[in-house]
């Protein structure tokens, strides 16, 4: 059974580099393409806090950090954290511009 995670990147970032939305979106249509089993649900602005997020499934056996490390090779200089999140919730990974603090 897939895992759903979610990828959120900040309105700093975004705004710092306004083509990274469509820069993320075109990596994760590919990442499909190559990965059987992962799946981008949904792609979303959540209008409070002006982040971008991408819905995923991914499949049992694959690391998210992984996609995050070739991600951070084709998008401008970021650093990711999970989120801490409550158990109920899936995971959340936040991309931000560097020397940045936590949401």
């Amino acid at each position: 059974m897939n895992e759903r995670v979610e990828l959120r990147a900040s309105y700093r970032y975004i705004k710092d580099h306004p083509w990274v939305v469509q820069g993320i979106t075109g990596f994760l249509s590919a990442y499909f393409m190559e990965r059987p089993g992962f799946q981008v649900n949904k792609h979303f602005d959540e209008l409070e806090t002006g982040m971008h997020v991408w819905v995923c499934d991914i499949p049992p056996n694959m690391k998210f950090r992984i996609l995050l490390r070739r991600l951070k090779e084709d998008i401008p200089p970021c650093h990711y954290q999970q989120v801490e999140t409550e158990a109920t919730t899936c995971p959340q990974y936040f991309l931000d511009s560097p020397n940045t603090e936590t949401p």
